[in-house]
């Protein structure tokens, strides 16, 4: 049996969460698994829920954080290579930026002979100053020489990564979709449907549409909002919804933003839900918001593969989207999805062409139901993750 260590940046609610915690529990009885990961941040919603009702053993390790900080980043590489010496796995697993490098220095120095990192999204650019940029960058390309092989969650990170970011060669990278458990959202849905609406005051006539994701600069929120303020100010009559699902470190800017662009909206704490824009803090069952909602959209100004969209296509949700990382690859552009330049201009032309055109909607709706069903699930997952790790050994 082959053991593997797998190092995630920190237990927030993502997409990364998920990926580990499908390959930790369902990846093939010729490894074992054990799973260790950063401390979620004040300013966001715990995962661990997901890990506890897949009944999968975690260890939390505090000093996995976001920034730098030498004195705690070295605590948590003291930790990581002591888990290593503990655990003595064959291989390490590394998945986001910063458990790629702390986990990735401890597995080197601990000479473990199979390194493996996920990038989940990257921080190359929309992130941080210029001088950082470079920094990260520069260290990305020390830790890929050591690193056995790196996993892109689509074709074109792949291309951003060796071929514009020059991380490490084209040939050292392989691609491996994320992977999830979708059935839930495609169970239940008119009732799910009718408990979300009927929660927030939401009419059968109104077109609810909703974004879902981290309040954090690079996901570009106010994007959502001017559109929506400019689509009901294109059609005054239109009856329309918005919806931010999600918390972070933008929730009280936001919401100071709307109020200063005179557009009226709720908080979670309200207990009429009539206003243009509603914040509703997270979600913990998501799919029943997909199910009340009538179309999804994603502001971001870089993403790698994001979790809603692929949630939202499952749960049959028309998209609206900027075209940015990965998405062109997780959606079927005209079929499931509009996407859009990062203007105020496009993205809310995009907006209004599928709130004002039901026929549309419905077709969107109807493609996006099979879309998504083998291309992301945990199985393919896995077996696509045995594969890489079964070519690297014969190899190196």
């Amino acid at each position: 049996m082959t053991k593997i260590l797998r190092i995630l940046n920190r237990f927030n609610v993502g997409g990364p969460t998920y990926n580990v915690a499908y390959l930790t529990k369902y990846i093939s009885d010729e490894y074992q698994t054990t799973l260790i990961g950063g401390e979620k941040e004040d300013s966001e919603a715990s995962s661990e829920y997901i890990l506890q009702e897949l009944d999968i053993p975690y260890q939390v390790i505090p000093e996995i954080k976001r920034g730098i900080s030498i004195g705690r980043d070295f605590k948590a590489f003291l930790k990581v290579v002591r888990i290593i010496r503990e655990e003595r796995p064959e291989i390490v697993h590394t998945h986001a930026s910063k458990a790629g490098m702390i986990g990735r220095m401890a597995a080197i120095y601990c000479h473990v002979p199979y390194i493996f990192h996920t990038f989940h999204g990257h921080i190359f650019h929309s992130y941080f100053s210029k001088a950082k940029t470079t920094f990260f960058i520069v260290l990305e390309r020390l830790l890929a020489r050591k690193t056995t092989a790196i996993i892109a969650i689509s074709d074109i990170q792949k291309h951003e990564l060796g071929s514009i970011y020059n991380i490490c060669d084209p040939s050292k990278i392989e691609v491996v979709p994320l992977g999830f458990d979708l059935r839930r959202f495609s169970e239940n849905c008119e009732e799910k449907r009718r408990q979300f609406r009927s929660q927030y005051s939401i009419a059968d006539d109104e077109i609810a549409i909703g974004i879902v994701g981290r309040l954090a600069a690079v996901k570009n929120h106010h994007l959502f909002i001017d559109a929506i303020a400019q689509c009901k100010q294109q059609s005054p009559n239109a009856k329309i919804r918005a919806f931010i699902i999600g918390d972070g470190e933008l929730k009280d800017e936001l919401q100071q933003y709307c109020t200063a662009q005179n557009i009226p909206f709720n908080t979670e704490k309200d207990t009429t839900f009539d206003r243009l824009i509603t914040f509703t803090s997270w979600i913990k069952d998501v799919d029943r918001a997909y199910a009340g909602l009538d179309i999804v959209a994603l502001t971001s100004r870089n993403e790698g593969t994001p979790v809603s969209i692929i949630e939202a296509q499952a749960s049959g949700k028309p998209i609206v989207s900027t075209n940015v990382g990965g998405i062109c690859d997780i959606v079927s552009e005209g079929e499931t999805a509009l996407l859009s330049d990062q203007t105020i201009t496009d993205f809310s032309a995009k907006l209004y062409t599928v709130i004002s055109d039901e026929p549309l909607r419905k077709k969107m709706s109807e493609n996006s139901k099979t879309f998504s069903s083998w291309k992301f699930s945990y199985e393919r997952l896995c077996s696509d993750m045995e594969k890489v790790y079964k070519k690297h050994y014969r190899t190196k």
